[in-house]
């Protein structure tokens, strides 16, 4: 088996959702979660393999090392060409990772340009002048300021990208996107003529992303979110829409949520609308040696089967604030992690067979719980939000890992109905 493209994702969610974008671009894609050694094997017959790894929040030493590590497992797959994912708010501080890591990957290959663009038009995220825009905001202003990990107060890419790298930052202008292909691939090589290593380019369109994904088709690194990973596979040779895959319909279904985004709070806020079994969990008395897990498990076992249910520590803003206040938010992250990834265990051996996970945290919490190592990708819910089905450990489970910003409100409520 020879791969077109690797790529390794710095959070689970993002792996999810990159690898639902190869897929739209009719690439046969496996998804690997964590770092993966000699014992881990890929279905057959992949086009792309994206491996998740939870490194967008780690020390930049360590998330440079697990890259470094998956993207030389890639290259004995046969990759030719690594894709670095990052989330579409290009969440990261002036200290890395998405610097850090870009440079690593980019020593490694031997390259001397690469070409940056974390534009998700379906999910609002544009580029123009080197600004990130999530929706008709500038990220400064969206509620992405008030992050509870990486707080991103500022908009412009390359003085982002500047803080975290010691090369030099250019720009590609939509201008100059709009001219195709071979303005944009004249542009680069005129920054790396310049000594310009790091290229930011505008975006504000599906359209544009194809262009980017073609001019950069050759580059032994890119790096982007999930749009311009489409793109790029779009651009690889005898590549064909995407075959349609029934959604799961099989056995009991649940909700997993620890993300504490706006838009999986609107999600929950749905899902009670409609009437549907829903628990929220005490994390405060989980820290203090309470059985938090085991009371909602004794909740779960009294629900009506037929119905899917939501078991969630997201929590407002203003709650959130006050959980860290007195755990730290280290210590907070930790313990919704544990309560969620010890739920999961005994929900599948309770016999839930539709997974659904937000948060990029929970998902790899939620995944490791599990032992499941690899997904093949199957169809989208919404843009960036495909059910995958693990081909290790729990063969018959389908599992859907939703980015905390991801999936229209009413998601959970459709993803999990409508199937049946």
């Amino acid at each position: 088996m020879t791969l077109r493209i690797g790529c390794t994702a710095d959070d689970f969610t993002g792996g999810t959702d990159v690898a639902a974008a190869f897929r739209r671009a009719g690439l046969r894609t496996a998804l690997v979660f964590g770092a993966p050694d000699d014992t881990t094997v890929l279905p057959a017959d992949c086009d792309a393999a994206v491996v998740a790894l939870k490194s967008r929040s780690v020390p930049a030493e360590e998330a440079v090392a697990d890259t470094l590590a998956a993207q030389r497992w890639l290259w004995t797959k046969g990759a030719a060409q690594i894709y670095f994912k990052y989330c579409s708010t290009f969440d990261s501080t002036p200290h890395g990772n998405i610097g850090p890591v870009t440079d690593a990957l980019m020593d490694s290959a031997g390259a001397t340009v690469t070409l940056h663009c974390p534009a998700s038009p379906p999910n609002g995220r544009t580029v123009y002048q080197g600004h990130l825009f999530v929706h008709d905001q500038l990220l400064s202003d969206s509620p992405l300021r008030h992050h509870p990990l990486n707080p991103m107060t500022d908009s412009s890419l390359p003085r982002l990208l500047s803080a975290q790298t010691r090369h030099g930052v250019g720009l590609v202008g939509l201008a100059t996107v709009r001219r195709g292909t071979e303005a944009v691939r004249d542009a680069v090589l005129a920054h790396e003529r310049a000594g310009v290593r790091h290229v930011v380019a505008d975006a504000l369109t599906d359209d544009d992303l194809a262009v980017l994904g073609a001019a950069t088709l050759e580059l032994p690194v890119v790096a982007g979110a999930a749009g311009l990973a489409e793109g790029i596979g779009h651009a690889c040779p005898g590549t064909a829409p995407a075959t349609a895959a029934p959604r799961p319909d099989r056995g009991r279904a649940a909700v997993l949520a620890g993300s504490c985004s706006a838009r999986t709070l609107e999600q929950i806020a749905r899902f009670h609308a409609a009437g549907l079994p829903s628990l929220h969990l005490d994390v405060l008395a989980a820290a203090t040696g309470r059985d938090v897990a085991g009371e909602a498990l004794a909740w779960y076992d009294a629900q009506d089967p037929a119905l899917p249910v939501l078991i969630y520590a997201s929590a407002s803003p203003e709650e959130l604030a006050a959980v860290q206040a007195q755990l730290g938010v280290a210590e907070a992250a930790a313990q919704v992690e544990a309560l969620l990834g010890t739920l999961a265990t005994h929900l599948v051996e309770r016999g839930v067979r539709r997974l659904l996970v937000a948060g990029g945290e929970t998902s790899g919490a939620v995944t490791t719980a599990l032992g499941v190592r690899a997904v093949l990708v199957g169809e989208e819910a919404d843009p960036g939000v495909p059910w995958t089905y693990a081909t290790t450990g729990h063969g018959d489970l389908a599992l859907m890992l939703k980015s905390g910003n991801f999936g229209a409100p009413d998601l959970f409520v459709r993803a999990l109905t409508e199937a049946k």
